[in-house]
Order: C-alpha cells, then structure tokens, then sequence
C-alpha cells in the first residue's frame, strides 16, 4: 500500500512552492532599456503619415513575423483579442452576419464576433484534438454564414485542411486563433498560415509572453490593410489615403507599445527553444502516463507538431474506479497542479443564454432576421459537453524550468492517488451520506 493520501491527513508528495513560468532574461531587460533610453515610448499616431504604422519596435516585431512565416504583412496589437477584433471586421462582417466557432475555448474566440455585430454559432469538436469539427461545422452552414474561426486550442492545429475546403466550396473566410499553438505545424505547414489570416497571443501567460500583446499574419493585402485601419483610428485617415471602402474601417486605439514589442520580439526570437522544452517534459509525462488504464495523454494527429500551450488528458472514471472530481482532489492535495475540465461551453454562459450582449435590446441578435433559429441550449455540442464533465483534465505542469526528475515526481502522484483508490472511495460514502 502506498503513503496515506495527503488529502486523508498523510504528506503530499510535494511541499514545495511551484515555479513560476520566468523566461524573461538580460536580453528582454536590455530591449527594454533601449526603448527608454531612446524616450519614445510608442511611435503610433492616428493620422496620416509613417507613424501610422507604429514604431520601430513594432515594426521591427512584425518584420520578424513576416520572416519567420514566410508572409506579406504581420500586424502588431495590444492583445491576441484585439487580433481576433480587428481580423473579424477586416472581413467585412457586422449585423445580421454569421460566424462558425467553437465553444470550447477562451472566451475572446467568440466575444470578438459578438463585438462585430454578428452572431456566434456553435459547433461540436473533435474528441481526440478538442479542436472544431469540420463536419458540424459544415451542418450549421446557412445562407448567412460568413465564416469558421478555428481555434488550435492546447497547443495542436486544428483540422485545417478540411476547414479550408469547407470554406473554398461556400466561399467563406478562415481565420486561426492561434494563441495557443505558435509555431505548431499541419502537415508540414505552420499553423496560422493556412487561412485567410491567424492571430498569436504574447499574454503573460502564454509561451511567449509581453505581458499583453497580439499579431495577425496574412498574405491578403485587403486584410492587412482593414486590420491596420481598425487598429489605429482608421477613420481618421481613410480620406486622406483616398480609400474609397468604408466599411468597417472605423477604428479603436489597439496600438502595441515599444516597450512590449521589444520584449516580445526578443521572447519569439525564444519561441523554437521554448517549445522544444515544453514537448520534451510533454513527452517524458506521455511515455509514463500512456501505461495507466484509464488515462489517456494528449493525441498528436499524423503530420502535425503539438506544442503544449496546456497537457490535456481524457480521463475514464470506469477504467480508474474514481469519479474524476475526486481524483482531481485528491492529486492537487499531493501539491501539484491538475485541473478538472478546461471551461464550459461558452454557449452556456448568461450572455448568450439571455441573448444579451450589447445594448438594451438584445443586440447583435436582435438585428439577426434568423437568430431564433440559432440554438444555445444544453445538448447541442454532446461531445465538448461530455468531455468537459466528465473527461478532460489538464496541466501546465510542463514548462522550464521543470525537469524530467519533476515530470517523474508528477507521474508518481498518479500511482498514489490509485493505490488508494478504496480510502478515497470510503471518503466519497462517508460525505454523501453526511
């Protein structure tokens, strides 16, 4: 019998503060002393001119994209969400408008689609991936329907080859919310390449981190431009550029400060060594983890690359002989981080369960002519909705400075938590009965 469980008065295997997630070195500090040292602090200006486009910092970050994905044009922003804002309206997309997405992911994916005016509609995802069924997604294609926002969620592409089929045949737009997948590969193709324009994140929690920022990439001139124009007060310039297409060319302040390019151009010149360290700890957990009944590591679809933005498990409760939820007590009392399901599905939360967003009125979907035939109720995506009840569980717990010798202590807990499987069944009688 193993160690009595911590969460039942025994010593967690682990008593020590967990690492935080640190990369940011001499070479940040140094780009960041530059920035102040030279005093110019942004080089936006909403009018027209060469600081339209931002700074040198800003375009010195969106050169290195442009390089590094072999792509026309890279665009700066204060955010990945503000990427996924301004990608949306350079589609032209507003009131009446419907845009495919999933409902497992952060809420920005669809939100942003809210903001533009058009109605979120949710599609079931795959259970292997956890990314977007293309075959759901072609079932609720509509004569509205202006595009899919796929979303690599995890760390691992979408099916994007199937995506991008889909919408050839019905001529809609493909963006990638790639904030959690940068530099993941589809069959040989970086992930954010494949459709019309993919948006990366440099949130601090993220692989590559600014504290917030966010790009878009895309080789459509049009996009580039629509998304430049919504990033910095488009309507101020349009005139002067003599641009004859107003529509969504209004814009916000979504600028990128010089000191946050800086660091996160430094940060993705990391990105290649960052990644290599998550898949390797990723690798280490997937080789033990793979030999426990019932615990099933993430899946790798054939020619792509995972780079674990989170290690995202299925779990079986028959094959283990624990609820999931209890297991889940049970390891985090041990002292490591493990996490039960990622986040509802977004179709269930009050802004689309009231149908209400913006304005009094019930606004976008009061504009929609068929939005009471878009459903939100519970049911409509069985798979997203039986894996985050039931299945799913993540982790961080795969990040540097973290070892293999920690990956091991992580896989160790797994074999205490079951080799007292009878004690915290007992437990679970005992508070059920109370």
């Amino acid at each position: 019998m193993s160690e009595k469980l911590a969460l039942l008065g025994g010593t967690p295997i682990n008593q020590a503060p967990i690492p935080s997630y640190n990369t940011i070195g001499a070479e940040e500090k140094a780009a960041v002393m530059e920035v102040l040292d030279s005093g110019e602090l942004s080089g936006f200006v909403a009018a027209p001119g060469d600081w339209f486009l931002g700074g040198k910092k800003v375009r010195s970050l969106e050169n290195a994209f442009c390089e590094h994905f072999d792509v026309k044009h890279a665009i700066a922003l204060n955010s990945a969400t503000s990427g996924l804002h301004a990608g949306l309206m350079a589609m032209d997309i507003g009131p009446g408008d419907e845009v495919i997405v999933s409902p497992y992911t952060m809420h920005a994916s669809a939100t942003m689609i809210v903001m533009c005016g058009a109605v979120p509609v949710f599609a079931d995802i795959e259970p292997c991936t956890f990314c977007i069924d293309p075959a759901s997604v072609e079932a609720l294609i509509t004569p509205r329907t202006r595009g899919i926002v796929a979303v690599n969620i995890f760390g691992h592409p979408a099916a994007l080859g199937p995506l991008k089929a889909i919408c050839d045949r019905h001529g809609l737009f493909l963006i990638e919310d790639n904030a959690q997948a940068p530099d993941a590969t589809y069959k040989g193709q970086k992930t954010a390449t494949i459709g019309d324009c993919g948006v990366f994140s440099f949130n601090r929690h993220k692989t590559m981190q600014c504290g917030e920022g966010g790009m878009i990439i895309t080789d459509d001139d049009r996009i580039a431009k629509k998304a430049r124009f919504f990033r910095n007060h488009g309507e101020t310039v349009v005139e002067a550029l003599g641009e004859e297409d107003l529509v969504n060319t209004l814009g916000v302040n979504y600028r990128m400060g010089e000191m946050e390019a800086a660091v996160a151009e430094v940060q993705f010149s990391k990105l290649p060594e960052l990644n290599r360290a998550r898949q390797a700890l990723s690798d280490r957990l997937t080789e033990q983890l793979s030999k426990i009944p019932g615990i099933t590591p993430p899946s790798v679809m054939e020619e792509c690359t995972h780079v674990y933005y989170f290690y995202v498990m299925k779990y079986d409760a028959n094959a283990v002989g624990i609820p999931r939820d209890l297991f889940v007590r049970a390891f985090q009392a041990e002292g490591f981080p493990l996490r039960a399901g990622y986040l509802k599905p977004l179709y269930l939360e009050p802004m689309y369960q009231k149908r209400i967003a913006i304005g009094r009125h019930g606004f976008p979907w009061s504009a929609h002519p068929g939005s009471d035939n878009i459903s939100y109720e519970p049911g409509i995506c069985p798979v997203v909705e039986r894996l985050q009840n039931e299945e799913v569980m993540l982790t961080n717990y795969m990040y540097p400075p973290l070892s293999e010798n920690d990956m091991d202590r992580y896989v160790e807990t797994f074999h205490k938590v079951l080799d007292n499987r009878g004690e915290l069944l007992a437990l679970a009688r005992n508070e059920a009965a109370e």
